[in-house]
């Protein structure tokens, strides 16, 4: 008995994971420091110059960066998830933890969204919004009208039963169908249910390019009327016509922090955004959805209408024709995918002039429409808005399947940051950087035992090389994982070990802040 005994205690280990010798940067945007973080079921049990500890598994970490793990505030995986559970390009990007529901589009039912999250499991951790398109389309369908009471009643109700659900907060998408007809009032209603259960206000705003000033103000008022933090969706400024506005954009936020109401941006590091093509439409075409869309396509005088305003809006962003819109998926014509709506037009046999591409996209819209690329933006803009202090990082993607050209943000945004812009260009420091990825969308969203490296907190860890990090995808080959990352944990398991995914779904649902008073 005593020799069985010796045998044990000569074979037990203190912790499960010992990570040694590496640059803790704890996520604070506080400076690195060199020492050992010890993780046991699940947690960080210790933080340290741990030089007697023993663990299971041994990883040395000497010349590498230990941070939290990067936690991407802008996702849009409620379908994705379910097909690719793993969640590749998000873990190979360092991220362990993502925001879905954004621009309000969500999972219609919460409750069986996270159900089905923490059945499954999936590598990365899952917070949900609920989306005020989601929510109108439930209420009241797809028109182009105002609710009545009754209808904002259900939509209240509903968004009362999100945040009981374990909700973040509320979402819009003030561009898309069917949240472009809402008012001020409407958002506002809902935005107060938000409030009263400790709920965030996430906005794609109203219009990011001409009118993008007045859509920020409206942001900012919903808040100040609900009396919530807002969070203003990738923050950005489109069309030729706006380059250089980023510094009138950034000063409404300061002055809004000034006047004392917490409002942060988040962002994605590219001049170019995705959506999908039926912006480039007049939104009152769009109401009713697609068999709609189509009855208005092919009457002769609205057909007339819609081309009019298409060409109207391209003159106002100072573009010359349709060649900065590029087609990520098009699920009507694959061999579509990766040209621009300029090169399609030209294939299709038509004059080029902006004229006929409009008819073009007119045709692809009839057709289902697509997914596209918008290479909009400036360099400069994105540079400015990155130095902002309240900015964080958000991918503003799904999760692939390797299909179409995507946007290569759905693989290398936190890489990128770290890679371009902090070891490149230094706009911003390495501590600072992990500071928007971490600690302040935890605080921003309330995920209480995330974002920071702290003992008895949950152990989502990345690890990685500052001199290698690099995102690989391009919008030409935008398949490639990011590099430099060598071992990701979430929840305390090894999700990428040696650089490789090894396969583990150790992620789970997380709750707002009304879900533990309510369950």
């Amino acid at each position: 008995m005593i020799n069985l005994l010796g045998f044990i205690f000569q074979g037990y280990s203190q912790y499960d994971i010992l990570i040694k010798n590496g640059r803790i940067i704890e996520g604070t945007g506080n400076s690195w420091y060199r020492g050992d973080i010890a993780v046991k079921n699940g947690k960080i049990a210790a933080i340290g110059r741990l030089s007697t500890a023993t663990a299971i598994e041994m990883i040395d970490a000497r010349g590498l960066i230990i941070a939290p793990g990067f936690i991407d505030v802008h996702a849009h995986i409620e379908n994705s998830v379910f097909e690719n559970p793993t969640a590749d390009n998000y873990i190979y990007d360092g991220v362990t933890t993502v925001i879905t529901g954004n621009c309000g589009g969500s999972a219609d039912n919460l409750k069986k969204f996270f159900f089905q999250i923490d059945s499954l499991h999936t590598s990365v951790n899952v917070a949900s919004l609920y989306g005020h398109n989601t929510i109108r389309r439930l209420a009241m369908g797809l028109g182009n009208r105002q609710a009545s009471a009754e209808e904002l009643l259900k939509m209240q109700n509903l968004m009362e039963q999100a945040m009981k659900d374990g909700a973040v907060g509320l979402s819009t998408g003030l561009i898309y169908l069917p949240g472009m007809y809402a008012n001020t009032e409407e958002v506002v209603s809902l935005a107060r249910t938000t409030a009263q259960f400790n709920g965030v206000y996430a906005s794609h705003i109203r219009n990011e390019e001409n009118n993008v000033t007045d859509a920020i103000n409206e942001a900012i008022s919903i808040g100040k009327q609900a009396g919530l933090p807002v969070e203003i969706s990738h923050f950005k400024v489109g069309g030729k016509g706006n380059w250089g506005r980023s510094k009138e954009t950034v000063s409404i936020i300061e002055q809004a922090r000034k006047d004392g109401y917490d409002v942060t941006i988040d962002q994605y590091p590219y001049t170019a955004s995705s959506t999908n093509l039926g912006v480039r439409l007049p939104d009152w075409a769009l109401s009713g959805g697609q068999d709609s869309l189509k009855t208005r396509i092919n009457d002769p005088d609205l057909h007339k209408k819609i081309i009019s305003e298409m060409l109207t809006q391209l003159k106002k962003y100072k573009f010359k024709n349709y060649s900065y819109a590029v087609v990520a998926q098009f699920n009507a014509d694959s061999s579509y995918n990766g040209k621009s709506i300029t090169e399609i037009n030209i294939l299709k046999g038509r004059k080029g002039n902006e004229k006929e591409e409009a008819e073009t996209i007119l045709d692809m819209m009839l057709a289902g429409g697509a997914q596209m690329v918008y290479h909009s933006m400036s360099e400069e803009d994105v540079k400015y808005i990155m130095k902002y202090p309240f900015n964080m990082i958000g991918a503003d993607a799904g999760i692939s399947a390797g299909k179409g050209m995507p946007h290569p943000r759905t693989y290398g945004t936190n890489a990128r940051v770290l890679g371009k812009y902090v070891r490149e260009e230094k706009i911003i420091s390495l501590e600072e950087a992990i500071r928007r990825m971490t600690s302040l969308p935890a605080q921003k969203f309330q995920l209480k035992d995330r974002g920071l490296l702290k003992e008895g907190w949950a152990a989502d860890i990345v690890v990685f090389d500052e001199n290698e990090v690099k995102d690989n995808a391009t919008f030409e080959n935008p398949h490639q994982f990011s590099s430099g990352f060598k071992y990701i944990l979430v929840n305390g398991q090894l999700v990428v070990k040696d650089g490789k995914h090894t396969g583990v779904k150790s992620g789970t649902a997380l709750f707002g802040p009304a879900y533990s008073v309510n369950r």
